[in-house]
C-alpha cells in the first residue's frame, strides 16, 4: 500500500470572509524548492563558504544588531526611523481575505498573478469551506479580496482547483507597465493565405487539455546530470556547441513547412510524429498508439 504523503506545513492561516460567513483556512506554499538546483559563494581554490558582511561607507565594517532601516529623501540623504516607527506603519493585519465581489475567470489577465498558494480548510472549516468552493465551480466564477498580512495589503483571487481552493495574489494595476512601454508599433497585416496557413498549424496543435507532465525542465535536467558526472569524475564541463542561428525564410514558405511539406530553405528541425495523413500528431497520443500497437503483437 502506497504511503500517504504528509500535508504541507502551512506558512499562515487565516479566514475567508464575505457577509457574515468567516470559514477558516491554511495558506500553504505551492513551490517545491528542493526540487531546485542551488550554487553557492566560495573561496576560490579553498572550497569553504564565505560569509557576507555589511559595511559603512564611513565607520568600516557594520554587525547585523547594528543595523537599521532608513528613508531615503533625496539622493544619498537618509533619515533614520526606529522598529516601533517600522510598525506604525505597517498594514494592520486581521488575517482576513475578505471577499469583494465575483468575476469570471476570464476577467482576470494572467498578467497580474504574481504568486499562488494553495488554501487548506482550517479547524472547523470543512464544510463552509466545501460549499464556497463548490458554489464557485458551479458559477465558473473567481473571488476577489483584500488580504492584509505580515505588515503588507495584498489584492487576492481565490479559485476553485482540484477539490479546494487555490489563491492568487496579484499586483496593483500601478505595478504593471503599460503595453506602450513595449514599444510595438503599428505591424503590417497578414494576408488571407497566411492567416489561413496560421489558422492550420494551430489548429493541427489545439488541444482540450493542458497535461502539465509532458513538459520538464530540460536544462535543470541536464545541469544536474553534468553536475553528477563531475563529482563522480572530476573532469570539467565542457559547453555544448552552439546551434548556428536560423537563416531568415519566407514566411508562407516557412508556414507551409510546418504543416507537413517539404523544409523551408534554411530552417532545420526535428519532425514530429505524423499520422497517415501527415498531420502533426502530439507526443501524448503517439505514445498511447505505440504503445497500443505493442499490445495487440
Amino acid at each position: 500500500m502506497a504511503r500517504q504523503r504528509e500535508p504541507a506545513r502551512a506558512i499562515a492561516t487565516a479566514s475567508i470572509s464575505f457577509g457574515l460567513v468567516s470559514i477558516p483556512v491554511r495558506v500553504i506554499s505551492t513551490s517545491e524548492p528542493s526540487h531546485e538546483v542551488h550554487f553557492h559563494l566560495i573561496h576560490a581554490g579553498c572550497g569553504r563558504r564565505v560569509k557576507q558582511h555589511y559595511e559603512c561607507p564611513e565607520h568600516g565594517r557594520v554587525e547585523r544588531d547594528e543595523l537599521a532601516k532608513g528613508y531615503e529623501v533625496r539622493k544619498g540623504e537618509m533619515f533614520e526611523l526606529a522598529q516601533d516607527e517600522l510598525d506604525a506603519l505597517d498594514a494592520v493585519g486581521d488575517d482576513s481575505i475578505a471577499l469583494a465581489e465575483f468575476v469570471p475567470a476570464a476577467a482576470i489577465d494572467p498578467i497580474f498573478v504574481e504568486r499562488t498558494y494553495f488554501l487548506g480548510p482550517g479547524k472547523g472549516g470543512a464544510r463552509p469551506y466545501r460549499l464556497l468552493r463548490d458554489a464557485l465551480h458551479r458559477a465558473g466564477l473567481v473571488g476577489i479580496a483584500r488580504y492584509a498580512a505580515r505588515g503588507k495589503a495584498y489584492v487576492v483571487m481565490l479559485r476553485p482547483f482540484e477539490t479546494g481552493l487555490a489563491m492568487h495574489q496579484l499586483r496593483y494595476a500601478d505595478e504593471i507597465k503599460p503595453w506602450s512601454a513595449a514599444g510595438v508599433d503599428e505591424l503590417p497585416a497578414p494576408t488571407a493565405g497566411e492567416l489561413q496557413l496560421a489558422h492550420k498549424l494551430v489548429a493541427q496543435l489545439e488541444h482540450a487539455h493542458f497535461d502539465p507532465s509532458d513538459y520538464r525542465d530540460e536544462v535543470k535536467d541536464r545541469v544536474q546530470k553534468l553536475l553528477a558526472e563531475k563529482v563522480k569524475t572530476g573532469k570539467p564541463i565542457m559547453a555544448p556547441e552552439a546551434p548556428a542561428p536560423p537563416r531568415p525564410v519566407d514566411l508562407m514558405e516557412a508556414l507551409r513547412a510546418s504543416l507537413g511539406g517539404a523544409p523551408a530553405r534554411g530552417v532545420s528541425h526535428a519532425r514530429a510524429p505524423r499520422t497517415k495523413r501527415g498531420s502533426i500528431q502530439h507526443p501524448r497520443k503517439h505514445r498511447a498508439q505505440r504503445a497500443s500497437r505493442s499490445h495487440e503483437a
